[in-house]
């Protein structure tokens, strides 16, 4: 199985792919153990997302769970740039998270960014927005409307004009 994925390779670094005798065995191995691999690998993409439910306020929840801890980060690196020690600043962090984690495993709500406000040291450096999910994603929206633009919908347009020109003939 080893040799069907670095054949195509080797038969292009040496033939670029022509048509000869000797990878005509390679070309009947690999070309359709590609296409099966592909299948095998939509069907599990198919049992995996089949039946998924997305909850959107449980995902809400993990998001005011979680995002505390990731805008730590974004604390240290303001307390860091306005002229703090680092590692003065990361012990300060690390003990108020160890305290919110102990809380949440008492089953009360993250509490971390009150807590590093109310520091005198951190809070200068946390304000509200800091946990605002759009501060986390990047480009991924404009990455994903980009997409739906450029490929996604010339694709659609496409489709659609291709079934419109073969339905058109057809009467029921």
């Amino acid at each position: 199985m080893h040799s069907l994925a670095t054949s195509p390779r080797e038969t292009h670094a040496n033939q670029w792919f022509e048509r000869t005798l000797d990878d005509s065995a390679n070309r009947r191995l690999t070309i359709t153990e590609a296409f099966l691999a592909t299948d095998a690998i939509l069907n599990l993409l198919v049992d995996i997302t089949s039946g998924l439910v997305v909850h959107p306020p449980v995902i809400a929840a993990n998001m005011r769970d979680e995002l505390p801890f990731m805008a730590t980060e974004n604390v240290l690196m303001r307390g860091t740039s306005a002229g703090h020690s680092r590692q003065e600043l990361h012990r300060l962090v690390r003990a108020h998270s160890l305290e919110a984690v102990a809380g949440m495993k008492r089953g009360e709500p993250n509490d971390l960014m009150a807590r590093m406000q109310a520091d005198a040291v951190l809070g200068p450096f946390v304000d509200a927005d800091l946990t605002a999910p759009a501060r986390y994603v990047g480009r991924a929206p404009e990455q994903v409307d980009e997409f739906l633009a450029e490929f996604l919908g010339p694709l659609l347009a496409r489709h659609e004009a291709r079934r419109g020109r073969f339905s058109a003939g057809v009467r029921v």
